[in-house]
C-alpha cells in the first residue's frame, strides 16, 4: 500500500495534482491518499509526478509517498526532498 500526502500552494496545480492522485486511489483526507500498490502502479505514479508535475512545483511545496509494504519506501518531491528532520521510520 502507498500513502501519498502532498501540501501544494497553487490552488489550479493542486486540484490536477489531486484529480490525476485519484485515479489510483482513494482519499483518507483533503491531501492524503492511499493507493493500493504494484510495483506498475508506483512506476506510473512516480514517472507521472517527475514529467508532468515535478516542474510546477514550488519551492514551498511538497508530496511524499510512503510505501508502507515490506521494503518501506519514502519517496520525495518539492521541498519535503531536502527535509529529513522529525521523520520517524520504524521497522
Amino acid at each position: 500500500m502507498l500513502i501519498i500526502s502532498y501540501d501544494i500552494q497553487d490552488d489550479k496545480l493542486r486540484t490536477r495534482f489531486s484529480k490525476f492522485i485519484k485515479k489510483y486511489g482513494e482519499r483518507m483526507q483533503y491531501s492524503v491518499f492511499r493507493v493500493d500498490n504494484s510495483k506498475r502502479i508506483l512506476e506510473n505514479i512516480r514517472a507521472e509526478v517527475t514529467n508532468r508535475f515535478e516542474r510546477e512545483f514550488s519551492q514551498t511545496d511538497s508530496v511524499l509517498i510512503f510505501d508502507v509494504s515490506e521494503e518501506r519506501k519514502l519517496i520525495r518531491w518539492g521541498y519535503a526532498k531536502n527535509d529529513e528532520s522529525g521523520l520517524i521510520v520504524v521497522s
